[in-house]
């Protein structure tokens, strides 16, 4: 059996890869052109997904900057302690939580355009929710020991690398399951 057409060439092209098969039974020579379904659209779909889940994170921290307790006050005293200028906070927290605010709502905006894009380039739903959901746990982590110094506990740790150990299963099974048409050239 050989992978090529006529010319040696295999065409790829928008959406489907073409490439021609030729087998021999007895004396017959069979060809046969192959299309598939590209792998590049899952790619920019896993992309896609990814950016939702970490814009998603990024979402949840403004919230919790713009309508937590007093966590902007307190940075922006531990800030401008330093140069002298720590009564600034009383009103400068205002204006930083409206603008978390801001962030917040589009951050969501960015997020569900992400998520839709990533539900329309996936070959499942099922890949761009759980590619989604992992990354904007990995990111929430990221972000919440960088910001507020958070720590996870052990149980936190293990359904993470539950949700790791599902998301990879996932990817193999939808990458050897490529659905595949087969045209019988005369």
């Amino acid at each position: 059996m050989r992978n090529s057409c006529q010319d040696g060439r295999n065409v790829t092209g928008g959406k489907y890869c073409i490439f021609c098969t030729e087998s021999s039974h007895g004396r017959e020579l069979h060809t046969y052109i192959h299309v598939v379904k590209c792998d590049l659209s899952m790619i920019s779909g896993s992309l896609y997904a990814s950016l939702a889940g970490f814009l998603g994170a990024v979402a949840s921290l403004s919230a919790k900057l713009s309508l937590g307790a007093d966590y902007l006050r307190d940075m922006c005293a531990s800030v401008l302690s330093r140069h002298g200028a720590a009564t600034d906070c009383d009103w400068l927290h205002i204006p930083l939580r409206l603008l978390c605010g801001g962030l917040l709502l589009t951050c969501n905006a960015l997020m569900w355009t992400f998520f839709s894009k990533a539900l329309r380039h996936c070959s499942s739903s099922a890949r761009a929710t759980v590619t989604t959901t992992a990354l904007n746990f990995i990111s929430s982590a990221a972000l919440g020991r960088m910001i507020f110094g958070e720590t996870h506990g052990a149980l936190w740790w293990v359904g993470i690398s539950l949700t790791l150990c599902g998301l990879l299963v996932l990817y193999e099974s939808t990458s050897q399951t490529v659905p595949q048409e087969e045209v019988k050239k005369d």
